[in-house]
């Protein structure tokens, strides 16, 4: 809904599992106007958007797999795909930081992988000065460089050697200790449990299931799959080698720095109680449907519809749903508040414990859970590296929307939740996205919208989203092999998503919608994600920080991310009323929800742009990151307590 609804995706944890790339826009540079010596330099080419920049295509004979374990193969390939990206660093004025690390970090792995270790660490430098983020600059390529240091100090280059790596442990030990653990210490733990989950079968199977299909219907890899490619082959040539003593030397220097950072929130969080003075507010949770037995006293109920209720025996039942609207895949319109599990529903109790696992291990928390999950990952065999991902990702759509609810309702009796379910994909290989679909996604997106409004609904929770690269990566992993009509069909199918989605939060001024940046530490305007890029004037756009206020490694940003709110591990309930701690964008976003729905329920006369206002007035800097205006509840309701003082 609202973009193709194979592309639109909920922004939660990200499960460290993601393996495919998404292709950029094939466009060779306009020929150079004839010159002479005495003619000033022409201008390079300005890339404003991650659409302009070249698509490249890779002819692939045999199967993708052998590319990736076959030098002979792979060398010839990945001197091809340095040429390119030297070719596009030197041809275009590329000003995003995100796009310039992702090329630079590739020549980093070419240049690993071809031994030119003087030239990786120059690179690293580079890398490291592109980063904003403190935690990014100060651990941005530092395993890389504990590894060279230990290659010149012992001169050997055979990693699997229990000299070596022991070798490295130790530095890797030391040099880790040494970094200033209130800033790195959420990377330390994201970076060892990246490392613990991974194994040959893990990248081999993903290579199977999602790269080896689309290269088998059009003989060729986009750029970006390209880019994944060598990704992997440095995974089973460096990465796993290291495996052992990357997660030793790291799990070592986690736990002698056992103390948490501290919490901010609790001193600048605001509770209603049922005895203030206050008026019901109705909060739409936009997302993959939420378990309505959580919430049964601050639920939203269609007062036309209660009239209809059936009784049957001691049961009350209606015929369509009370609390809200609902859509499948393809946005037709159904029934059902929670994200639909058919068949896969009495799996809950075995897939409950596999997401609490993968939480566990990316915290650094030793659990029974995480030792499973663990033991579960290394005897993987490939044919079920898909099944895994996939029910990784049908679980994550189960739980998300009743997470987000109970964020987005804490602390407030005067919350009503209508719940408006979209069904999101999850399958690794996403059915293709069509222009027809696309419209027919415009249609459902503008019907829940005038159901918001004719509910009176004033806040609407989007945890999600979709971009121009989401749908090209769609059609690639679907098989279509032309980068140029790609690159069209991608743009009109992505423009119908993001100019409908426009127009209908457009058209709904009186209510304030509020929704996630996306975790892909990527600049949403030059990305073009959706609805995070969108400026409306009844529109926040949310990134995520950690307990303390610091940058998470993994939110968005730019211009128009104005706020930011608790995205790191923030506990809510999932179906069924049992409680887990998620991480995302999609867990700040629902805390300036609860926020503005506070405020309107304190003053009902209120309007999104007053809201706007008292959230912005009460964000604060954080103390050494000037960037980041970090919400504060206490504050923004104090300016509404002056505000309406001032007016008695």
């Amino acid at each position: 809904m609202t973009l193709p609804a194979t592309t639109a995706r909920i922004f939660t944890l990200a499960l460290l599992l993601g393996l495919a790339g998404c292709e950029n826009k094939k466009q060779e540079p306009s020929p150079a106007s004839p010159q002479t010596q005495a003619q000033p330099e022409q201008a390079k080419p300005k890339i404003t958007k991650l659409d302009d920049l070249p698509r490249h295509t890779y002819p692939v004979q045999g199967s993708v797999t052998d590319l990736i374990t076959s030098t002979e193969k792979f060398t010839p390939f990945a001197a091809q795909v340095r040429a390119d990206i030297e070719k596009d660093l030197a041809s275009y004025d590329i000003e995003d930081k995100t796009t310039l690390k992702n090329l630079k970090g590739l020549l980093v792995t070419l240049d690993l992988l071809e031994g030119k270790n003087a030239e990786a660490r120059a690179l690293i430098t580079e890398l490291r000065n592109l980063e904003d983020k403190p935690a990014l600059k100060l651990t941005t390529g530092f395993i890389t460089e504990v590894r060279l240091d230990v290659q010149d100090q012992t001169k050997q280059t055979d990693f699997t050697q229990p000299a070596f790596q022991q070798a490295f442990q130790k530095a890797l030990t030391e040099r880790a200790g040494a970094l200033p653990w209130k800033d790195v210490q959420d990377v330390l733990k994201q970076t060892k449990a990246s490392f613990e989950i991974r194994s040959r079968n893990l990248l081999l199977g993903a290579v199977k299931s999602e790269i080896e299909p689309a290269v088998k219907k059009t003989g060729s890899l986009s750029n970006d799959l390209a880019d994944s490619v060598i990704g992997i082959r440095s995974g089973l040539e460096i990465s796993i080698p290291l495996k052992a003593p990357i997660v030793a030397a790291l799990g070592a220097v986690i736990q002698s720095h056992n103390v948490a950072k501290k919490d901010i929130w609790k001193d600048r969080a605001v509770s209603l109680t049922p005895d203030q003075k206050g008026t019901p507010v109705v909060i739409g949770i936009w997302d993959s449907g939420v378990d309505p037995k959580v919430y049964p006293k601050q639920l939203f109920e269609d007062p036309a519809l209660a009239k209809l209720a059936i009784t049957s025996g001691p049961d009350i039942r209606f015929p369509v749903d009370l609390h809200g609207i609902a859509f499948d895949l393809h946005s037709n319109r159904v029934h059902g508040e929670l994200y639909p599990l058919g068949n896969d529903a009495k799996r809950v109790p075995e897939l409950s414990p596999q997401i609490k696992g993968m939480l566990d291990l990316q915290a650094s928390v030793q659990s029974p859970e995480a030792t499973a999950l663990l033991a579960k990952l290394n005897s993987l065999s490939l044919d079920q590296v898909k099944p895994f991902k996939e029910d990784m990702g049908l679980f994550g759509n189960y739980i998300h929307g009743t997470h987000v609810a109970g964020i987005a309702s804490d602390g407030n009796p005067f919350a009503r939740l209508l719940i408006a379910r979209i069904t999101f994909d999850y399958h690794v290989i996403p059915e293709k996205p069509t222009v027809e679909q696309a419209l027919k996604d415009n249609v459902a997106t503008q019907t829940t919208v005038d159901y918001f409004k004719q509910h009176n609904v004033r806040v609407v929770n989007m945890s999600w989203g979709g971009s121009l690269k989401g749908v090209d990566e769609a059609l690639v992993l679907n098989g279509e092999g032309d980068a140029e009509k790609r690159k069209k069909e991608a743009r009109e199918i992505f423009d119908i998503g993001k100019n409908g989605l426009y127009a209908s939060l457009k058209s709904a001024p009186d209510i304030l919608f509020i929704t996630a940046a996306g975790n892909s530490n990527n600049d949403v305007n030059f990305d073009e994600v959706v609805p995070s890029s969108l400026v409306l004037p009844n529109l926040i756009t949310v990134g995520a920080v950690d307990q303390a206020g610091d940058e998470t490694s993994f939110t968005s940003f730019g211009s128009n991310v104005i706020a930011y709110a608790d995205g790191f591990e923030v506990e809510s309930f999932i179906p069924g009323g049992s409680h887990l701690k998620l991480s995302g964008t999609s867990m700040a976003s629902p805390e300036v929800a609860n926020l503005a729905a506070k405020l309107f329920a304190l003053d009902p006369t209120l309007k999104p742009s007053d809201v706007i206002d008292l959230i912005k007035g009460g964000l604060e800097q954080n103390a050494q990151d000037k960037r980041i205006l970090l919400l504060n509840p206490k504050k923004s309701v104090e300016l509404l307590n002056a505000r309406l003082a001032h007016k008695n």
